[in-house]
């Protein structure tokens, strides 16, 4: 069974008065689906948390089924009633004490606990418990009002099982399914250096395998960098995964995975200076500068030379727009290998 919310079903629910985001999750859907789960105790309440459901029976049970034994098993006395036995006989059966009395006897109390209900908590309230045995009765699950942190998969929202990896016969413990979202969308991997052109709501066109295209826009930029193999210069290129969702859900129907390409829709300058990212040099104070390339030592290296502060604007395929007061075209800047 799935439930949607933000918490898991970490552990067993079968404590009236346990207090928890999971128990929320629980409360929130069955009265999201009609069950009435009675009043929830709001935030600043202070709830008792009595004993599990199982211990509560068991301990209701012990005391019956020991004065039936005892019924059961008492042989007729030969003696005279017990009004005409006296005082003695009175302190030997128990006759006159509360029958409360009886049945507590050599029983420890119950231990409870005192929780203070939060912002967002739920409470395991009689209420919300039945409301439980009527859901797993219509769920054809034993109508016990406990659930078992297996009995329910706690998703945000909706999702499509893209996945079966259990077959006959494996462990229990092995993955059963993999599932995804119910909307499709693209990834892309995408070069570091070109992320300055990319931000999320961009417009982009996803071109599908059989020629069509249809509109879509970035959805999310991932945050884990990978190395890929190497690039078209020989060096190795790290790439950043990027989200596209697709507008038109019609148009990606009948597919569940291919290779697309996506066209994004970016800026476009003419007649800009640029140089190579790897040029650009970071002040101390703030800002970049390019160093220009002002001879060689007599080893052959850069002579290194003066610094120019530049401004930045437009990043594109490794390149950076720059512009400044002594920046010319046709100077020669250094640049990382």
């Amino acid at each position: 069974m799935v439930f949607y919310g933000s918490t898991p079903m970490y552990r067993r629910l079968d404590t009236p008065g346990s207090v928890g985001r999971d128990i929320r999750v629980v409360a929130d859907n069955l009265k999201a689906v009609g069950y009435d789960i009675g009043d929830q105790p709001v935030p600043g309440t202070v709830v008792q948390q009595r004993a599990p459901v199982d211990q509560q029976t068991t301990a209701d049970a012990g005391p019956s089924a020991a004065a039936e034994t005892d019924q059961e098993t008492a042989e007729p006395s030969s003696g005279p009633p017990p009004s005409a036995q006296g005082d003695d006989a009175d302190q030997e059966t128990g006759a006159g004490n509360p029958a409360e009395d009886q049945t507590r006897a050599g029983q420890s109390p119950t231990p409870t606990r005192q929780i203070m209900v939060k912002e967002g908590d739920g409470v395991l309230t009689e209420g919300l418990m039945s409301a439980i045995k009527r859901w797993q009765k219509s769920v054809d699950i034993e109508p016990t009002g406990v659930l078992e942190s297996s009995d329910v998969v706690v998703t945000r929202s909706a999702v499509r099982v893209s996945e079966v990896s259990a077959q006959t016969g494996d462990s229990a413990a092995n993955d059963l399914l993999s599932v995804s979202a119910t909307t499709k969308s693209v990834r892309i991997p995408v070069e570091t250096l070109d992320l300055g052109t990319i931000k999320a709501g961009q417009k982009v066109t996803v071109m599908l395998p059989d020629g069509t295209e249809t509109a879509g826009e970035v959805a999310t930029i991932g945050t884990t960098i990978k190395a890929d193999q190497e690039g078209e210069n020989g060096t190795g290129v790290t790439k950043i995964n990027v989200t596209v969702s697709v507008d038109d859900a019609e148009a990606v129907k009948g597919i569940d995975a291919a290779p697309v390409q996506v066209r994004f829709e970016g800026e476009t300058k003419k007649g800009v200076l640029a140089v190579p990212v790897g040029a650009l040099l970071a002040l101390r104070e703030g800002g970049y500068a390019v160093r220009l390339a002002e001879g060689r030592s007599a080893e052959g290296r850069s002579a290194g030379g003066r610094l120019v502060p530049v401004d930045t604007g437009m990043f594109a395929r490794g390149l950076v727009e720059i512009s400044g007061v002594d920046i010319t075209e046709g100077m020669k800047v250094e640049a990382t290998a």
